[in-house]
């Protein structure tokens, strides 16, 4: 109980930092941040998964919902989006990988998004290390996906990045906040 709570002032107190290794989360396919829900702050997280012999990595800050109105509200339609909160949320991938049939040379790269009432845009950029949509440039996008929105059963209070393996070198990235999810998948060649 010690240990956590350490964790958790230390998590917290070190949030602005910018530091991604300032909090370490248990390896697993999926992180859980119900331990440091109490925040009002965006909570650094990872999820991890091995698949097709190598990491998927994915770092990003997970805003909590807090009463306020998330899709066309706080996260506007039609407008890029950090798909997260604060820097840049990043995938990494340990081989060259295939996302909407775009073969992507191994590396760490931002993931954006452009939400929308009926469809999502899910981006691939190559601007890993960028503040929120700042300095986000089209021109260094790799890959666009389009995906559809699906609602939860249950509603997140956090932002989450889920990897579900689908098969031997192919998973979903699961995106989930407030009322709905998205999901896009990745292969790894």
């Amino acid at each position: 109980m010690a240990a956590t709570v350490c964790s958790f002032l230390f998590a917290c107190s070190n949030e602005g930092s910018g530091k991604q290794d300032d909090v370490k989360q248990p390896e697993s396919s999926t992180t859980s941040n119900a331990a440091k829900d109490t925040s009002k702050k965006s909570i650094p997280s990872e999820t991890k998964k091995w698949v097709g012999n190598t990491d998927i990595k994915i770092n990003y800050h997970s805003p909590a919902v807090r009463g306020r109105n998330i899709w066309g509200g706080l996260v506007a339609y039609d407008v890029v989006w950090v798909t997260g909160a604060h820097k840049a949320t990043t995938i990494e991938v340990g081989k060259d990988f295939l996302i909407g049939g775009k073969r992507i040379p191994a590396g760490k790269y931002a993931i954006f998004s452009i939400p929308g009432k009926e469809e999502w845009t899910i981006i691939i950029n190559k601007n890993w290390n960028q503040h929120l949509v700042d300095e986000y440039s089209e021109s260094e996008d790799i890959v666009r996906v389009k995906v559809k929105p699906e609602p939860l059963i249950k509603n997140a209070e956090r932002l989450k990045y889920e990897i579900d393996q689908t098969g031997e070198r192919i998973a979903d990235i699961i995106i989930s906040w407030e009322k709905i999810q998205i999901s896009f998948d990745i292969e790894i060649i």
